[in-house]
C-alpha cells in the first residue's frame, strides 16, 4: 500500500485513497485493482494535453475530399475489378480468413429501453432483437460460404453479463458458442478540471468507456487477436450494433480490401445534405482521415462541384474492414496508438466528505478514442461507396430520423426491393410504400442471390395484398 501511495503522491493523485482505510479488504481491492491498471506517466501527459489545455481542432490547409470507389463501376476495367474482388471475397470467406466484429457496449437508454441495445426488438413483424438479426445473418453466411464464422462482440462492463446471459438464454440463436467471443471495452478515468481523478464511490474511480477506438486495444488485451491469428483470420468485418441493414460480411468490400492490400478500409455513403451528421472522408498530406460533421468549416461543407454535387460528399457510417496485422501493430506495445478526444461532461462524484455530488454543469473531462483515427496511421486505405438504402438504418432514437420507426420502414422497403429485383410482385400503396409489412429471415436470405434461389424454390411470384404482414423464413 505504501508503494502505491508514494506513486500516487508523485503524480499528485493521492486523494483517491482518502477513504481506503475505512473500507473492508473486499471493497478496497476493487479500487486498488483499478489504480494498478493505470499508466500514470501516460496519464500525466494526457491531463496536461487534454484536460489542463483544450486542444483546438485545426483543419489542414491542404484538406481535400477523399477519393472513393463508386457504387457502380464507371468503366469496363473497374467493372472487371469489382467482379474479381467479389470472387476474392467469397474465396476468403470460404477459407476462414474473415471474422465478424460487432461493437455493442451501449444501453438502449435513448430508446426508452433499460437493457443492452443489442437486445432491443427491431424487426417489423417478428420483433427479433438486433442481436438475433445479426446472429441469423452470421449463421446464414457460414452456411452460404461453407465455413463457420467467428463472431466477436465487444460489450462494456455495464452490459457484458446481461449480454452473455441473453445469448445463453436464446441458445446463441443456433450459432456454435465456441465461435462466439465476448470481450469488454476498456475504460478511462474521469478527470476534473484541476487534473484530479474523480471517485464514483469510496471504493471506485469514476470510469467511462474509452471510445470505439478502444476496441482495438481491447482485442489485444482480451486475447482475441491471438485467437484470430491461431484461426488463420486475416481480416475483420467491423460494424456497430445499432445498424441492422449492414452486411455482416460483404464479399465485394472484403475482396477489394484484399486486392488493394489495404490496412483499413471504409464504406461511405453519399451525404444527403451538407451538414448531415456523418463524419467526412477527407485527404490531407496523402493520408485518409475523417473530419467530424461539427468540425468541417461551413464553406467546405457547402462547397459544390461543377455538376452541383457536394464536394465533400463522402460520409462515414462506421463500417470497416481491418487487417488483423494492422490492428496488432497499432497495439503492439500494449498502448493504443490513436489520438484522444476530449469530452466535457457532467460527472457524478464523491466529495471529500464521502457525499455523492450530481453536478448541474460540466465539471470534468472524459477521454475517448475513435476508431476512424486509425485511418491516418495506415499505409494503405480505401473507401468504397455503399447504397444507403441497402446498408444503413441506424437505431438511435425512438422516433424521427435514425429511429426505431425509420429503421423498420427501411427494413421493409429493402425486403420489398429485394423481392422485386428477383421478379416477385410486391403490392404497394398509392404513396409507393409497400402495402404490407415484409420481413425476411436472414436464415433464408442475406443477399439477392439468396432471394432468387428462395423465391424459385418456394414458387413465390407475388405477395398477398390482403394480409397485413408477410414473414418469409
Amino acid at each position: 500500500m505504501q508503494s502505491l501511495y508514494d506513486l500516487l503522491k508523485k503524480h499528485h493523485q493521492e486523494q483517491v485513497l482518502r477513504f481506503v482505510d475505512k473500507l473492508n479488504p473486499g471493497k478496497s481491492s476493487e479500487l486498488l485493482h483499478q489504480l494498478e491498471q493505470l499508466d500514470f506517466d501516460e496519464l500525466d501527459q494526457l491531463i496536461d494535453e487534454y484536460v489542463k489545455h483544450s486542444p483546438e481542432m485545426k483543419i489542414p490547409a491542404d484538406l481535400e475530399p477523399a477519393p472513393f470507389f463508386p457504387l457502380k463501376p464507371e468503366t469496363a476495367g473497374r467493372e472487371e475489378l469489382y467482379l474479381q474482388a467479389a470472387a476474392r471475397g467469397r474465396e476468403l470467406l470460404q477459407d476462414g480468413r474473415v471474422a465478424v466484429l460487432t461493437v455493442a457496449g451501449g444501453q438502449g437508454t435513448r430508446l426508452g429501453f433499460d437493457a443492452p441495445k443489442g437486445t432491443y426488438p427491431i424487426t417489423p413483424v417478428k420483433r427479433k432483437s438486433l442481436f438475433q438479426y445479426f446472429a441469423e445473418s452470421v449463421l446464414r453466411a457460414g452456411t452460404k460460404y461453407d465455413r463457420e464464422l467467428t463472431w466477436y462482440i465487444m460489450t462494456s462492463k455495464l452490459n457484458n453479463e446481461e449480454t452473455q446471459e441473453f445469448f445463453e438464454k436464446n441458445r446463441y440463436f443456433g450459432l456454435n458458442p465456441e465461435n462466439m467471443i465476448f470481450f469488454t471495452q476498456g475504460t478511462m478515468p474521469a478527470i476534473d478540471y484541476d487534473g484530479k481523478l474523480l471517485l464514483a464511490d469510496r471504493n471506485s474511480l469514476a470510469l467511462a468507456p474509452d471510445g470505439h477506438g478502444g476496441t482495438l486495444l481491447a482485442l489485444r488485451r482480451s486475447g482475441c487477436l491471438d485467437r484470430m491469428k491461431s484461426d488463420g483470420v486475416k481480416y475483420i468485418s467491423y460494424f456497430q450494433v445499432d445498424n441492422p441493414l449492414v452486411s455482416v460480411v460483404n464479399p465485394l468490400f472484403i475482396g477489394l480490401h484484399d486486392l488493394e492490400e489495404s490496412d483499413m478500409s471504409a464504406l461511405m455513403l453519399a451525404k444527403t445534405e451538407p451538414f448531415e451528421k456523418l463524419g467526412n472522408f477527407c485527404i490531407s498530406n496523402n493520408k485518409l482521415m475523417i473530419i467530424e460533421y461539427s468540425d468541417l468549416p461551413e464553406h467546405l461543407a457547402r462547397a459544390r462541384n461543377a455538376d452541383g454535387s457536394l464536394k465533400f460528399i463522402a460520409g462515414s457510417p462506421a463500417i470497416h474492414i481491418l487487417s488483423r496485422e494492422f490492428v496488432s501493430e497499432l497495439t503492439r506495445e500494449g498502448r493504443l496508438k490513436l489520438p484522444w478526444h476530449r469530452a466535457d461532461k457532467k460527472i457524478n462524484f464523491i466529495n471529500d466528505r464521502g457525499e455523492l455530488v450530481i453536478p448541474a454543469e460540466p465539471n470534468g473531462v472524459k477521454l475517448e478514442s475513435f476508431i476512424f483515427d486509425a485511418l491516418q496511421l495506415a499505409d494503405k486505405t480505401l473507401v468504397l461507396e455503399a447504397d444507403r438504402a441497402e446498408q444503413f438504418a441506424p437505431v438511435k432514437n425512438q422516433t424521427g430520423i435514425d429511429s426505431v420507426e425509420s429503421c423498420r420502414e427501411m427494413l421493409i422497403e429493402r425486403n420489398a426491393r429485394r423481392l422485386e429485383r428477383v421478379g416477385v410482385k410486391v403490392p404497394r400503396a398509392p404513396d409507393g410504400k409497400p402495402a404490407v409489412k415484409i420481413e425476411i429471415s436472414p436464415l433464408a436470405v442475406i443477399d439477392d442471390e439468396d432471394a432468387r434461389s428462395y423465391c424459385q424454390a418456394k414458387n413465390i411470384c407475388e405477395l398477398d395484398s390482403s394480409v397485413d404482414n408477410v414473414y418469409l423464413t
